[in-house]
C-alpha cells in the first residue's frame, strides 16, 4: 500500500524519480494519499493539531494555486542560549535554530531560500523522499546557493513524520554554527490524535568563555548542550493537562553525540522513527529513549501523573553548562583561596568545588565573561542541579490555559521529608 501510494505521488510530480521510489521497500503506514492535489492544502486546526516548539516558532506560509509557499532566510543571528550566554551564530529568519516547518502529507510545497550569509550554502531536507535535484547536497544535487541569491525548492510531500532541515554545504561549519530546524509532516488521515504535540531539537556547541562565536572545529569537548537552541535554565517548560495524550518528537542534529532522553514520572511508547510510523506490534515501552545523531524518535504517553517532571539527556555531562569540562578534579581539596587569588590572572579558570559541583552554585561564584554557571536555577525545593539538555514537563489537573502554572504543590505526605527521632525509633532505624 505504501509503495503504491508513493508511486502515485511520484507519477504526479516526480517523474524523474519514479524508478528510485519504486525500488524502495514498503513501509508500514496507516493512510493512503492518492496524489498531490487530491486534497486541499492541509490547514492547522482543521487537518492537524499544530506542533508546539518550546522557545521556537512555526514558519508561516501562504497558498498560491494550491501550493504552500514558505520563505527561509539564512543569516547571522545574535543568539542567547540562556541569560548571560550569547553568541553570534548562523540561523534562519533571525532564529537559531530555524523556525519549524509544518505541512501535511500530500501537500505540494515551494520553499524560497535567501542566502544572507557571507558564503555559499544549501538546504537538505533530512529524511524526505523527493527528487534528487531537490535534495540539497551542494555540488551533487545542485550548485551551492551563492551569497546574496535566492533559490527555490519545490516538491510534493509523499510521507509523514518527524524530520529536519539543515545546511549540506560545509556541514562541519554551518551546522555547528546553527543552520538547522525541524520539519514536521502530519499524516493526511491521522489514525490517532494527541492533545499536545511537542518537538525538541537537540544540539551541542563549543562556546569558550568570553568568545563571540561557537567553535565549529570542536570534535569532542562540547560545553553547551541545547534543546531548540536553548540551554537550561533558558529552556521553556512543557505544560500539559492531566489525562491528556501527549506526543514528544525528539530530533538530534548534534555533530557527534547520541542523546538518551529520560522522561520522569511516566512510561512512554516509542511510536515512530524518522523512517516512519512503527506498526503497533513493533512499538515498545521506554522511560529513556536513545536518539542517535541525525535521527528522530516519536514517543507518546498519557500524562496521568500530576507534578513537575524532569526531561533530560542521561549523559551526565550533557546536563551541565559551559564550565563542565577541562576542570581539575578537586574533590577533597579546598581550593577557594587559590581561586580567589588567581581569578584576575586566569579569568576562564574555575575551581571545582571541594565536594563537587553543587557547592559552586551555593557559593554564588561569579562565572567568567559571557558564560553561565554549570548548573541550573533556583527551584521550589532548592537549587536545581542540572543545566544544558534539561527541561520540565508540568502535568496539571483542570488546566484552563497552557501558560506556566508555577511549581507543583505536593499534597500532604507525597513529598520526601526529614526523618524525626520518633520515626526512626518507631521503625527501628539506627543512624
Amino acid at each position: 500500500m505504501e509503495l503504491d501510494r508513493r508511486r502515485a505521488l511520484a507519477a504526479a510530480g516526480l517523474v524523474g524519480a519514479a524508478a528510485a521510489l519504486a525500488a524502495r521497500p514498503a513501509a508500514a503506514a496507516p493512510v493512503t494519499v492518492p496524489h498531490p492535489g487530491a486534497y486541499p492544502p492541509g490547514r492547522p486546526g482543521r487537518d492537524y493539531i499544530p506542533v508546539v516548539t518550546p522557545n521556537g516558532v512555526t514558519l508561516p506560509f501562504k497558498i498560491k494555486d494550491g501550493v504552500k509557499v514558505f520563505h527561509l532566510v539564512a543569516q547571522e543571528v545574535d543568539h542567547e542560549f540562556a541569560p548571560g550566554l550569547k553568541a553570534l551564530c548562523w540561523g534562519y529568519n533571525g532564529r537559531c535554530h530555524g523556525p519549524t516547518i509544518e505541512a501535511v502529507e500530500g501537500d505540494r510545497i515551494r520553499i524560497y531560500v535567501t542566502n544572507k550569509l557571507p558564503t555559499a550554502t544549501s538546504i537538505h531536507w533530512h529524511g524526505l523522499i523527493l527528487p534528487a535535484g531537490m535534495d540539497g547536497v551542494a555540488g551533487l544535487s545542485h550548485p551551492p546557493i551563492p551569497a546574496g541569491e535566492t533559490w527555490v525548492y519545490e516538491f510534493p510531500l509523499v510521507q509523514h513524520g518527524t524530520h529536519m532541515y539543515h545546511s549540506h554545504h560545509d556541514e562541519m561549519t554551518q551546522i555547528a554554527l546553527g543552520l538547522a530546524g525541524l520539519f514536521i509532516i502530519h499524516p493526511r488521515k491521522p489514525f490517532r490524535r494527541v492533545d499536545r504535540d511537542f518537538a525538541l531539537l537537540f544540539s551541542e556547541w563549543r562556546v569558550r568563555p568570553g568568545a563571540r562565536r561557537p567553535d565549529p572545529n570542536e570534535m569532542t569537548d562540547f560545553n553547551v548542550f541545547s534543546v531548540n537552541g536553548k540551554a537550561f535554565p533558558g529552556v521553556e517548560h512543557m505544560v500539559v493537562g492531566q489525562g491528556q495524550r501527549v506526543r514528544i518528537r525528539l530530533a538530534n542534529i548534534s555533530p557527534m553525540d547520541h542523546h538518551p532522553i529520560h522522561i520522569h514520572g511516566h512510561t512512554v511508547t516509542v511510536t515512530a522513527t524518522d523512517g516512519g510510523p512503527l506498526p503497533p506490534s513493533a512499538q515498545w515501552p521506554e522511560v529513556t529513549v536513545l536518539t542517535p545523531v541525525g535521527s528522530t524518535r516519536d514517543l507518546e504517553f498519557v500524562a496521568d501523573n500530576p507534578g513537575d517532571w524532569a526531561v533530560h539527556c542521561h549523559m551526565t555531562h550533557h546536563t551541565m553548562n559551559q564550565m563542565g569540562h577541562e576542570i581539575p578534579n578537586m574533590i577533597g581539596v579546598d581550593g577557594s583561596r587559590f581561586e580567589a587569588r588567581t581569578r584576575d590572572l586566569t579569568p576562564e579558570y574555575m575551581v571545582m568545588g571541594q565536594h563537587g559541583m553543587a557547592e559552586m552554585a551555593e557559593m554564588n561564584m561569579p562565572p567568567p565573561a559571557n558564560s553561565i554557571p554549570m548548573r541550573g536555577m533556583p527551584g521550589p525545593a532548592g537549587y536545581i542541579g542540572m543545566g544544558g539538555m534539561f527541561t520540565v514537563l508540568k502535568v496539571r489537573p483542570g488546566l484552563t490555559s497552557y501558560g506556566d502554572p508555577g511549581w507543583w504543590k505536593h499534597p500532604p505526605r507525597t513529598q520526601a521529608w526529614r526523618a524525626s527521632p520518633d520515626e526512626l525509633a518507631a521503625d527501628g532505624v539506627e543512624v
